[in-house]
């Protein structure tokens, strides 16, 4: 046998040993269940098998080989859900080589978010240590840029930026014109969008127009359109170019959404909600987190973002939603803001966003109510696969100076 085949068969009993010894189910028992979709279990248990939950409730059956974990006053919640991110597209914001969330030109529509991601950026880990276990990773545009490209939905965890991909080309981001020229040339792409997919259909293309091509699925109603918009006027525009042109479209604003609730919700368009902050001296602070229990008194289905590029835009999600629960949300409608609701928007709600049997087993166990900051994430799984959660470098920080300061304790 030869020395390439030898180490093949070792390396091959080596991966058969690795698999034999991994558990085939884990068991979590006493814990309080945040199924999100159907209240709280107390006390209950969750099996997760083959990377699903397999089964949920007071008492369930698992095999004789699962891995039990006993949780007993913990938490439960499924994995959060940092819907506008660009976590992996930015390392440090000071340092325009470590950039790469917008290129530039009115329409980059065929650039996908994926293909940029780092997949060793130290975002990722900390991020995941916040209970954020998935991301919509957005393009972004510069100066009167148009068309950003395609968002990727990505899990915190593997080695290349493909083994991190749930699902690409999820929605095509437009960011609204704030000038008139800008709004007639966005008229104009979109007709020559329609143009170009016709003669394709008739096979009269003959260069092909990679930025004219991926508008085509946005133009059919195959993909969502996120119209990132800020302000009455530019929402009321964005809704009457998506009701002109038949587009399937997905609102991205501020807090100012408030003020035209009604008409988003009369249109059944969905919401992401971004933080943000007051505008004129008028403005305060309650008026930016009112906003959430006004859109849902409205009957607006919306999402609760934090957008950014560095892990504390990630880290500080939770806390977000909190404030929004505090000024009229409440922490249930907080929570599947979060999880479930953003899940759903994106065309992911059978999948993710709940602790629902079939789902993906991607949850997290919490020390405490998981929106109040004082509480930790202990225990986490992606897609039933253990995460660790002390691989970040916020984690060995605090281990550092712990150590410091006992020392100093001890007298050394």
């Amino acid at each position: 046998m030869s020395r390439s085949k030898l180490w093949m068969c070792l390396l091959a009993l080596v991966q058969t040993a690795s698999v034999d010894a991994a558990p085939s189910s884990v068991l979590l028992t006493g814990a309080d269940l945040y199924t999100v979709s159907h209240g709280v279990i107390q006390r209950g248990e969750l099996l997760i098998r083959d990377g699903k939950i397999a089964a949920i409730g007071a008492k369930v059956d698992a095999p004789a080989d699962a891995e039990r974990i006993d949780v007993a006053g913990k938490r439960v919640y499924p994995g959060l859900i940092h819907s506008v991110s660009a976590l992996g597209l930015v390392e440090y914001s000071l340092i325009p080589a470590s950039q790469d969330f917008a290129e530039t030109g009115e329409n980059n529509a065929n650039l996908h978010s994926d293909v940029a991601v780092n997949p060793d950026t130290a975002q990722w880990p900390v991020a995941r240590a916040a209970g954020v276990l998935t991301a919509l990773i957005v393009p972004q545009v510069r100066d009167d840029g148009l068309f950003g490209g395609q968002s990727a939905l990505m899990k915190p965890q593997g080695w290349t930026g493909r083994q991190m991909t749930i699902a690409s080309g999820v929605a095509m981001h437009l960011y609204w014109p704030g000038k008139p020229a800008m709004r007639q040339r966005l008229d104009q792409i979109v007709e020559q969008a329609r143009v170009y997919a016709s003669a394709k259909r008739a096979g009269e293309v003959v260069t092909p127009d990679l930025r004219l091509q991926a508008l085509t699925p946005v133009l059919e109603g195959k993909m969502a359109l996120a119209i990132h918009a800020s302000g009455a006027s530019q929402i009321r525009d964005a809704l009457s170019f998506a009701r002109q042109e038949q587009l399937r479209i997905i609102l991205v604003s501020d807090w100012e959404a408030q003020s035209v609730a009604k008409e988003i919700a009369s249109r059944n368009v969905p919401l992401i909600l971004t933080a943000g902050a007051p505008k004129t001296r008028g403005d305060g602070y309650g008026d930016v987190y009112a906003a959430a229990g006004i859109l849902a008194a409205a009957g607006v289905k919306f999402a609760i973002a934090n957008p950014g590029g560095n892990a504390k835009s990630a880290l500080r999600l939770p806390t977000v939603a909190a404030t929004y629960s505090a000024y009229g949300l409440g922490d249930a409608a907080a929570l599947r803001a979060i999880t479930l609701t953003p899940a759903e928007i994106l065309g992911f709600g059978e999948k993710l966003g709940s602790l629902d049997v079939g789902k993906a087993a991607t949850l997290f166990v919490a020390n405490g109510d998981v929106l109040m900051p004082e509480n930790r994430v202990e225990l986490a799984w992606i897609e039933g696969k253990s995460v660790d959660l002390k691989d970040n470098h916020h984690e060995r920080l605090y281990q550092k100076y712990q150590r410091k300061y006992q020392e100093i304790a001890a007298g050394n």
